[in-house]
């Protein structure tokens, strides 16, 4: 809700112009996939996200991965993507990095600032949402507990700083 009311992030013709140039070293699979998600085909000269998907769209899969999987299990989450490179930037290659610290993507990092901040304030005053947020969460609990993957007798090595 607060990141559709918010809108898409404002980006430049600056920005698209970093843009444009990281897009000539990506694969036209790659610019291709990325709106699979969203269930949007994605437009072949966009170089930067500039809407917002539907909260009702149907998604397609897509590729990707996020260290919150085991919280997500303990407590209710969300998670909101905001445009920070160009349209197809895999993750973990040198074009992310490349654009790390490029005027887009710290706009993208702020704006993704306040939709959090915006939706911890809602939520903050509205209690209801949080119980109404645990039910659901609780609900799929039942149907279907957390495993966690690693066996009980593993533990993580501990390496002693020395003094």
């Amino acid at each position: 809700m607060n990141l559709t009311s918010l809108g898409p992030c404002r980006l430049t013709t600056d920005d698209s112009g970093l843009a444009n140039e990281i897009r000539q070293t990506l694969t036209k699979d790659d610019i291709a996939a990325s709106f699979q998600r969203v269930g949007r085909e994605t437009p072949a000269d966009l170089p930067l996200c500039d809407f917002v998907a539907p909260l009702d769209r149907t998604s397609s899969g897509g590729e990707g991965s996020t260290d919150v999987g085991d919280v997500s299990w303990v407590v209710p989450t969300v998670q909101a993507r905001v445009a920070t490179c160009a349209v197809g930037t895999p993750f973990h290659t040198w074009q992310t990095v490349a654009q790390g610290k490029a005027p887009a993507a710290h706009k993208g990092m702020i704006h993704a600032a306040k939709v959090m901040a915006a939706t911890a304030s809602a939520l903050i005053q509205s209690p209801e949402t949080i119980e109404a947020a645990r039910a659901v969460h609780n609900g799929r609990q039942t149907k279907t507990p957390y495993q966690c993957p690693i066996p009980k007798e593993v533990s993580p090595p501990i390496i002693a700083k020395p003094k």
